[in-house]
């Protein structure tokens, strides 16, 4: 399940997009990687990689970034330096309620994670990497879908995909996600201004 592609269109935005980053969910994000194409990429570069399985571990544990995949994440990070990172999860559906708890930043000390539709979920990377190995105006993204998606789903997920790769910067990003979402990324900022101060998510 392991993928790696790079899209160059010269100069502009640095991407870098990952998935499965713990336990089998590459089986679950190696689809909509796949299915990125040279086309969704307007200018810059996009590298696209999949994890290969691994023991399950949250990100938000600094053991995490002492595994072998941690570590395999965090060279990629710091040799390709991203302005733009999306990291693709996916989650069982039994853990949907703990993953949006309007309580989760007081249980586990990050906010809930925002539904788009259809259970695609979006939120901040882990603030493990976050304030740590990105700059302020960096992009920083997790995006998460069932498991075991329906493929309306799949459908969302990989739409809102294409317009993070197809984002130029920031400004462009939260223009065209507002036009989408408009409600989820006032909640979005106002979650990530809690916690990282002023390092929004769009």
């Amino acid at each position: 399940m392991g993928f790696f592609k790079i899209i160059n269109k010269g100069n502009g935005l640095k991407r870098l997009f990952i998935g499965g980053v713990h336990g089998k969910e590459g089986l679950t994000t190696i689809k909509p990687l796949k299915s990125l194409r040279d086309s969704d990429v307007p200018d810059g570069c996009l590298v696209i990689y999949n994890c290969d399985k691994s023991r399950y571990i949250s990100t938000l544990n600094q053991i995490y970034y002492e595994s072998d995949t941690g570590k395999e994440v965090l060279y990629l990070i710091n040799h390709y330096k991203p302005d733009m990172y999306i990291e693709l999860h996916c989650y069982k559906p039994e853990n949907y309620y703990s993953l949006t708890d309007l309580e989760r930043k007081k249980k586990t000390g990050v906010p809930p994670l925002i539904e788009l539709e259809k259970g695609v979920l979006i939120g901040s990377v882990s603030p493990r990497i976050r304030t740590s190995v990105f700059r302020r105006e960096d992009i920083c993204i997790t995006l998460e879908l069932p498991c075991t998606a329906p493929e309306d789903a799949l459908e969302i997920y990989n739409k809102f995909l294409k317009v993070l790769a197809g984002a130029k910067n920031r400004e462009d990003l939260e223009i065209k996600a507002r036009k989408i979402y408009p409600d989820q990324v006032e909640i979005s900022q106002k979650y990530a201004h809690e916690i990282f101060g002023d390092y929004p998510p769009f």
